[in-house]
């Protein structure tokens, strides 16, 4: 928040600017005196720190202070706003970002990095027994599994990704012990998804679930990677969730390549830039 209030100065209006050095400059004190005292300290009027606070894409002086104040205490943004009927594009813009950060921050903080470490151990077992590793999802889900896929392919790993309910419940028939699932789910109360689960599970693959905490998919993982946003899972076009499964998919990725060694990767994505070089214009 104090980041952008800085970068957004030099395009406000002069008293505006006035009133943002006065944030940067105190922001706990800032959340905490009223609004005349802070149009005394910055020598501009009360609307013009009422309207730096709208500028900065706030519903007023009250909405700035409680986010201000978040984030100062907490060092994470207290942030999670909906997008209004009526937002302008700029209001659309900081909000979606802000929700966003907010909730990169979030989880940050709150990851558990056994888990994490327990998911790495289970898909290096997987690749140095050859056996596979298969990610499902549904919906929006679904292209966070393709994602997926893609960047374990390019570390050489035999993995494929399904987001059609009848491939995932024959892709999890197939599966075995050294084989690893791993499922992406928003709402974490996907029927196919669930089914799928307890068949790899019962034909001794490693199921690893990324979803919400407390919803029945945490429950039928070995492993269960908690991805927990302030978005509800039946909002039409989830956003921060979608990131936030991205972003867990590429800590695994980055933790198995390290795991990996660059000595075997290197060669190999060298290779595959190199092939590459002749689908694109010079």
């Amino acid at each position: 928040m104090l980041d952008r209030i800085k970068a957004s100065l030099p395009s406000l209006a002069p008293a505006e600017q006035r009133v943002g050095r006065l944030v940067l400059q105190d922001p706990r004190s800032f959340a905490s005196l009223p609004v005349s005292e802070l149009a005394e300290r910055a020598h501009v009027s009360k609307p013009t720190v009422v309207r730096f606070c709208r500028s900065m894409g706030y519903d007023g002086l009250s909405d700035f202070k409680l986010k201000l104040a978040g984030t100062v205490s907490e060092g994470v943004p207290f942030i999670h706003r909906s997008v209004d009927a009526d937002d302008k594009t700029g209001d659309v813009l900081v909000k979606v970002v802000d929700n966003t950060v907010a909730a990169f921050l979030k989880y940050r903080n709150d990851a558990s990095s056994h888990a994490i470490e327990r998911a790495v151990d289970a898909l290096m077992a997987s690749w140095k027994a050859r056996g596979r590793i298969e990610f499902y999802g549904a919906g929006n889900s679904g292209i966070v599994a393709h994602d997926a896929q893609h960047k374990f392919f390019r570390l050489g790993i035999n993995a494929v990704a399904y987001s059609d309910g009848h491939m995932q419940v024959m892709g999890a028939s197939l599966l075995s012990a050294g084989d690893c699932l791993v499922i992406v789910s928003n709402s974490g109360r996907t029927r196919d998804l669930m089914d799928a689960a307890d068949i790899a599970r019962k034909h001794g693959a490693t199921v690893i679930t990324i979803t919400t905490s407390g919803s029945p998919m945490a429950q039928v993982g070995h492993i269960h990677l908690a991805a927990d946003h302030p978005e509800g899972y039946d909002r039409y076009s989830p956003m921060t969730s979608r990131l936030l499964h991205l972003m867990v998919i590429d800590i695994l990725a980055t933790c198995l390549a390290l795991r990996i060694g660059s000595t075997r990767l290197q060669p190999l994505l060298r290779e595959m830039k190199n092939n590459l070089r002749s689908k694109r214009y010079a």
